[in-house]
C-alpha cells in the first residue's frame, strides 16, 4: 500500500505515477484529502484502471485494478 497522508498535491499523483510506470496491475493508494481523492482516483482510471474508493475516519483508500 503507498501511503500519501501528509502530502500536498501533485505528489500523491507523482507517487502513484511510479507504480502505473512499473507496471503493477494492483495499486492501494492511501490519501487523507478530497483533493487527492479525485485527482489520484481520475489519474489511475485515465490509465485504465478500475477503481474503488473506501473511507475510514475522513482517510480514503484507492484500490485500483487493471
Amino acid at each position: 500500500m503507498l501511503d500519501t497522508r501528509g502530502f500536498a498535491c501533485p505528489e500523491p499523483v507523482i507517487l502513484t505515477k511510479e507504480l502505473v510506470d512499473k507496471g503493477d496491475k494492483k495499486i492501494e493508494v492511501l490519501v487523507d484529502t478530497t483533493v487527492a481523492k479525485e485527482n489520484v482516483s481520475r489519474f489511475l482510471t485515465s490509465h485504465s484502471y478500475d477503481v474503488r474508493i473506501s473511507e475510514n475516519n475522513g482517510e480514503f483508500t484507492i484500490t485500483a485494478t487493471k
